[in-house]
């Protein structure tokens, strides 16, 4: 099914990112994931409760209320519960990641899909780096450490965060707000046109990996505000990151979902068990369509990263210009 037109496609390629407004329907598509995640919450506050760690589980306040208490109140970033994909490093048994079947639901949706195939063709492959954030105000982020799932994230190419395998590989980005994303609560921004220019370096900082802001072209940036619906896709050479939650007490929630042609390196060969077919024209018989199977091969992936000291980027402090 051909959801874009031919200008739609052809303002992709050359400003190397697209708005399509309302692909999804919130209640339909995205409320489920909404619901699943505040089930994860309830589990999580009545855990914390019970260790002591926080005095109440804020039932009855609203997701973002309760997200920010239990954020200033247990003193943590806790946005690796809610998250879909392993951290970097330090992965143990307890390391939490959250795959239910609302979430996998999404990653299969047939509108996401129509959507993809019409800029990377019928063999889709879902590639397993991908996130929900939760961006949350600066007074409720931990100042103990840092987490590009709940602060700001730096300027990057979604190619500069991955291994040089999947250099000539073509890994589309899909992101999408599952709440109001606005310029106060830490939209998204791009920078247009600025795939053509090819990998630029990037620098390892206690903010994550991001390019150094003297290298971007700050005054081409674009802020893409955006409502619950739409999507916004994205080469994995266009620059982009995000501004900062300035909000007293709004939580940005968003997904960004990664698929590319079948046969093709994913970038983080660590998290390929974990990478699936999600759609062939070809071989539909290879789709993976239980979120049984997919969860359970993320905990096969979590248990050969413990203790392990795994290569996720190519990048090195004192490198490249980088402090």
């Amino acid at each position: 099914m051909n959801i874009l037109t031919a200008a739609q496609k052809e303002q992709f390629e050359e400003s190397g990112y697209l708005l399509f407004e309302d692909l999804f329907d919130p209640m339909e598509d995205l409320q489920p994931i909404l619901n699943e995640y505040e089930a994860v919450l309830d589990d999580l506050t009545q855990k914390l409760k019970e260790e002591g760690i926080i005095a109440s589980t804020h039932r009855g306040k609203n997701f973002s209320e309760r997200v920010i208490n239990l954020s200033l109140e247990s003193g943590r970033n806790l946005g690796q519960h809610f998250d879909f994909s392993l951290p970097q490093s330090g992965i143990t048994e307890d390391t939490p990641i959250h795959t239910g079947p609302a979430v996998f639901q999404m990653l299969t949706n047939p509108k996401m899909l129509d959507f993809v195939e019409d800029l990377i063709g019928q063999e889709i492959y879902s590639n397993p780096v991908q996130h929900v954030r939760m961006k949350l105000p600066p007074r409720a982020v931990s100042k103990n450490s840092t987490s590009y799932l709940t602060s700001r994230v730096p300027w990057h190419q979604d190619l500069g965060v991955i291994m040089p395998e999947a250099d000539e590989a073509t890994i589309l980005t899909v992101w999408f707000p599952l709440t109001e994303a606005t310029i106060e609560n830490g939209c998204l921004q791009v920078v247009p046109g600025s795939h053509r220019a090819g990998l630029v370096p990037h620098c390892p900082s206690s903010s994550g990996i991001g390019i150094p802001d003297a290298l971007v072209a700050e005054s081409k940036a674009k802020p893409m505000p955006m409502r619950p619906g739409s999507v916004l896709a994205m080469t994995q050479r266009t620059v982009h990151g995000s501004l900062d939650n300035v909000s007293e007490s709004d939580v940005r929630i968003s997904m960004d979902l990664r698929y590319q042609p079948i046969g093709q390196p994913c970038g983080r060969p660590a998290f390929a068990p974990a990478g699936f077919v999600a759609r062939s024209a070809a071989h539909p018989e290879t789709e993976l369509r239980d979120p049984a199977v997919w969860a359970q091969n993320w905990q096969t992936v979590k248990r050969s990263l413990i203790g392990e000291d795994s290569k996720f980027n190519r990048w090195k402090k004192g490198a490249n210009g980088c402090a």
